[in-house]
């Protein structure tokens, strides 16, 4: 069976909606998108948000269309290329480095990061960037998001160090519920030492003030960068780049509080918030 591949310039999804198009039209002629929903329990406009990339396919749906057009399991085949689109375009490649990666280094400018954000921090933070999200995309990328964190829960994955800007603790993201719970989860993580977390604080300016920065090493392949800024993110591989990348990184964290510190203040942040609650 030949290799399934997402043609350059798509997105999984819009692949997926595409060729979903194709076999309503050509392996069943005159099927409109009404008729196949009723075939297989949902509207003809849920159908063409299919088709249109609006909405995400779920694996049943997708094989009670293919059995329905008797397509031999194409869209069920198709749907495992999904898994690339459950993160913004620009960050999938960067995805599936983070999951081979021997050590993560990472500053955080404005929120907690997405390997140690907890279900509701995840879910507030996106709903502040685009609060008219659909329900299933919404809890499609939160379950997404939620994967990532198993990379930190593993004994086997990635050594992970953190910069956080005291902005990170500090900002109210949700509700002071939800940010003391964050807060708190970084700290069981860090007491577990599954990771090192180090607060530059706002007493002090540093290397990294301008974006956020990740770190990526691998056992047998050359260190890499990821920066990112609002919709947009960048793979850097370039060797001297990537070098004055770690150098910054240093810097900053030369000035950042030790982690014992750091540690303290995250607590202390938390029940900060746990009292504005109250």
């Amino acid at each position: 069976m030949p290799r399934l591949e997402v043609p350059r310039g798509m997105t999984p999804r819009e692949y997926y909606g595409s060729e979903l198009r194709r076999l309503r039209e050509a392996v069943v002629p005159r099927m409109t998108q009404e008729k196949l929903g009723s075939l297989v329990f949902v509207s003809g406009a849920y159908i063409g948000q299919l088709e249109t990339a609006v909405r995400v396919p779920r694996l049943d749906l997708s094989r009670r269309i293919d059995e329905v057009l008797s397509t031999g399991g194409v869209l069920e085949r198709l749907h495992a290329l999904l898994d690339y689109s459950r993160f913004a375009h620009y960050f999938s490649e960067a995805a599936e480095y983070e999951k081979q990666a021997l050590t993560i280094s990472e500053y955080a400018a404005l929120v907690v990061p997405g390997l140690v954000q907890t279900p509701d921090y995840a879910r507030a933070v996106f709903l502040s960037a685009q609060p008219l999200l659909l329900e299933d995309e919404l809890d499609e990328r939160i379950s997404a998001r939620m994967e990532r964190t198993r990379l930190v829960a593993d004994p086997m994955g990635p050594r992970v160090w953190y910069i956080l800007d005291e902005a990170v603790v500090r900002r109210t993201v949700g509700n002071s519920q939800i940010m003391s719970a964050q807060l708190r989860h970084i700290a069981d993580l860090i007491e577990r030492r599954r990771i090192i977390v180090q607060v530059a604080t706002f007493k002090r300016a540093h290397a990294l003030l301008e974006g956020v920065l990740s770190l990526m090493t691998f056992v047998d392949a050359p260190p890499m960068a990821y920066v990112e800024g609002p919709h947009v993110g960048q793979l850097v591989d370039e060797s001297r780049l990537v070098a004055r990348c770690q150098e910054s990184y240093d810097l900053a964290r030369a000035v950042a509080l030790s982690p014992e510190a750091s540690l303290a203040l995250i607590l202390s942040a938390a029940e900060d918030h746990e009292h504005a609650q109250d």
